[in-house]
């Protein structure tokens, strides 16, 4: 007899790079699995909306508004298309020059999937940076003085 081994599912973005387009599951498995806002919104006007524009299947402008809800202090930096795939850049620093900002970057064949995969870059990111909003203060150590070395002023006051 053999063991059955469970074999894991695929992560979301390796599901988002593996995708021809997008499709309600898709959508809906980002949406449980990779947001924290919208599920407080469920009756809100902007989670509705994402709603319509997820059963009109208009999934470029789905992806666009789940990133307004979902990503706040990030802007869509550069969308553009070069040899049959979409190139999706996202930046907190919109207005610094390219060589300055650090953009999440992302592409597909598929708009709305090199969208999504950017969003979900960026919440990647966010989730290896494990900092707190506020700085956190530590008390201060003083070194211990080393009894065989004395500070010395070297500058010339004359």
């Amino acid at each position: 007899m053999t063991a059955l081994r469970r074999i894991a599912p695929p992560s979301l973005g390796q599901r988002l790079h593996t995708a021809p387009a997008v499709t309600r599951p898709l959508m809906l498995d980002i949406i449980e699995h990779a947001c924290r806002r919208f599920p407080s919104l469920e009756q809100g006007e902007r989670a509705s909306r994402i709603m319509r524009l997820i059963d009109a299947e208009a999934w470029a402008d789905a992806a666009l508004a789940l990133m307004e809800l979902e990503l706040p202090m990030w802007q869509v930096r550069r969308i553009a298309y070069n040899d049959g795939e979409w190139h999706c850049a996202l930046s907190r620093e919109r207005e610094l020059p390219d060589w300055l900002d650090a953009a999440v970057e992302a592409r597909h064949a598929d708009l709305a999937l090199a969208l999504l995969s950017a969003f979900l870059d960026v919440r990647a990111l966010a989730a290896d940076v494990t900092r707190p909003s506020v700085p956190s203060v530590r008390p201060a150590v003083r070194p211990v003085p080393d009894p065989l070395c004395e500070p010395v002023v070297c500058d010339n006051f004359a």
